[in-house]
């Protein structure tokens, strides 16, 4: 074995089925082999606050090693990872093919099994992780949940924040009035364009179907401009949310039924594209090691895309439709998720084809975390976590950027509200466009 696993990270199967998944000693063991391994090394002490917290926690025991620690002392610490996986992708030089064989951001999600197994996460947390009964009840809702969501709205957001543990200051996403799978039209197709003969299926993932439908008939009209044909699936949610939870079986029940359907599709020549990263991640990576014995399941991580890897294959391949014009300056916040599905920049790449356009970079966690950085109790944590991000943001802004874009929308309003606060609660004068590929339509004239 090389020193430092110079080989790429390999993910092992999650065995959550094993009897031993949740045995709490066998657990509270491998929490603290992990936690000494990470104690003494220390990399990743830039990354999300787990790790301040673990060397916080073991530098002030009476022996300064994790032999003095109690093991209660963990639980802040696994309460601040927000599955990024960036310590196992970016930093960490123990994952396996090394024999030390650790995955933290796995290991907490074993954690959080048990949590969940003891009954100690909240009805109410859980029920919030519910994005296709929440967002279908929004949608059907959508001017009454928006009014009552708003920030600015005194009335509910102090109710919510009681009652919900929502942080009142959290920008939430808004809903829409109609689904996007029920509002959008097969766009028509460029016969003339050089990648014509491609087929997409859009997995429409929960947040274009009941938040932000515009990134979802962008994609389309993208894709259409560029002689692709889609259709539009929406079989559930990923399970990224119940993923946050150790809600495992969950999540494998949603494997399994999208699988199902969509890979129909994909034996008819259609590839699979998700237009929101952590849902491309999970179906591309994270599914297969959950449910590992799916050969639906297996098949469809292969042939599944992100929305921006998906139009830098068709740029490299066949080349983008005639047609782009001019997007000025840009900024576009590679996302941990993109990050996590090794495929490189690929909405910088996507938004640098289009000409006389000056994209800026930023490639650091946002701090948000989905889910977890709305919350009252991690909502400050998660704005000092992308402090460094919403710094470079506002600098690019100074310098004449009026479009910051994320290909993780949640990331993208999370990044403005930090600006904001450097800004002394001043809102910068940004266009409304969340993702990049919303740019590229509009470079299309779409």
């Amino acid at each position: 074995m090389r020193e430092g696993s110079l080989g790429a990270p390999v993910r092992r199967p999650i065995a959550w089925k094993d009897p031993d998944f949740l045995d709490e000693a066998k657990l509270d063991e491998e929490l603290r082999r992990v936690f000494d391994i990470c104690h003494g090394c220390r990399r990743c002490f830039n990354l999300c606050d787990s790790f301040p917290r673990l060397f916080d926690l073991v530098d002030g025991s009476e022996s300064g090693e994790l032999d003095t620690v109690d093991s209660s002392g963990f639980k802040p610490i696994v309460d601040a990872c927000t599955l990024c996986d960036m310590c196992f992708l970016t930093k960490c030089p123990y994952v396996p093919p090394h024999e030390f064989n650790l995955d933290f951001p796995h290991l907490m999600v074993r954690y959080r099994a048990l949590q969940l197994k003891k009954g100690e996460i909240s009805g109410i947390e859980q029920r919030l992780t519910e994005t296709d009964k929440n967002g279908a009840l929004g949608c059907s809702l959508s001017g009454l949940a928006n009014w009552a969501s708003k920030r600015s709205n005194a009335l509910t957001r102090p109710v919510m924040e009681s009652l919900l543990g929502v942080h009142r200051d959290a920008a939430l996403p808004k809903f829409e009035g109609q689904r996007f799978s029920r509002a959008s039209k097969p766009p028509a197709v460029n016969a003339e364009a050089p990648a014509h003969g491609r087929k997409v299926v859009v997995y429409a993932t929960c947040f274009a179907e009941y938040n932000n439908a515009e990134i979802g008939h962008a994609a389309r009209a993208v894709l259409a401009k560029n002689g692709v044909e889609t259709e539009i699936a929406y079989p559930t949610c990923c399970g990224m949310p119940q993923l946050e939870h150790g809600d495992l079986a969950s999540v494998s029940v949603n494997a399994e039924k999208a699988a199902a359907e969509l890979v129909p599709w994909i034996e008819n020549g259609y590839d699979v594209v998700a237009p929101v990263p952590s849902c491309a991640l999970m179906l591309k990576f994270e599914w297969p090691l959950i449910a590992p014995d799916n050969a639906d399941v297996k098949c469809l991580s292969e042939a599944t895309y992100d929305i921006s890897e998906y139009m830098a294959d068709i740029a490299k391949k066949d080349g983008l439709a005639e047609g782009l014009e001019s997007l000025g300056q840009v900024t576009i916040h590679i996302s941990c998720h993109s990050r996590a599905q090794n495929m490189g920049q690929k909405g910088a790449e996507m938004l640098r084809a289009v000409p006389d356009t000056e994209v800026t970079v930023i490639e650091r966690c946002s701090g948000h975390g989905g889910s977890w950085g709305v919350m009252k109790a991690n909502f400050n944590v998660a704005l000092k976590v992308g402090k460094p991000v919403a710094r470079q943001a506002a600098k690019a802004f100074d310098a004449g950027s009026r479009h910051i874009v994320s290909e993780c929308p949640l990331a993208r309003d999370h990044i403005l509200q930090g600006m904001e606060s450097l800004a002394n609660g001043e809102s910068p004068n940004i266009s409304d466009v969340q993702h990049p590929v919303q740019l590229l339509a509009k470079a299309y004239g779409l």
